[in-house]
């Protein structure tokens, strides 16, 4: 059971580190943010589509974060909607 919970863990450190040092500086704040709230809760499955997500180059994902682009069928998920959420109250960080 240790070794299951280091392994998560340890994957939520990576995916909080390629959030926070994307380069755009506006992605980062978003999904740094979003990561240090979101990730430790998130399910294996919400996390490969965090994973998923982290893929797409900054100006998409940023486009559909801020709602400026619609967000293509393949990548509307639930992680998706909660960013798009997150977002729309994350000006506490911006």
């Amino acid at each position: 059971m240790g070794d299951d919970t280091d392994a998560r863990q340890q994957r939520i450190r990576k995916l909080s580190f390629r959030a926070w040092r994307r380069g755009f500086k506006e992605a980062d704040i978003i999904l740094g943010h979003f990561s240090d709230e979101a990730l430790p809760t998130m399910t294996d499955a919400e996390l490969d589509t965090f994973e998923i997500l982290l893929e797409v180059p900054d100006q998409d994902l940023y486009g559909w974060i801020i709602e400026r682009d619609p967000t293509p069928p393949e990548y509307q998920s639930e992680i998706m909607r909660r960013l798009n959420i997150f977002y729309k109250t994350a000006y506490k960080y911006l």
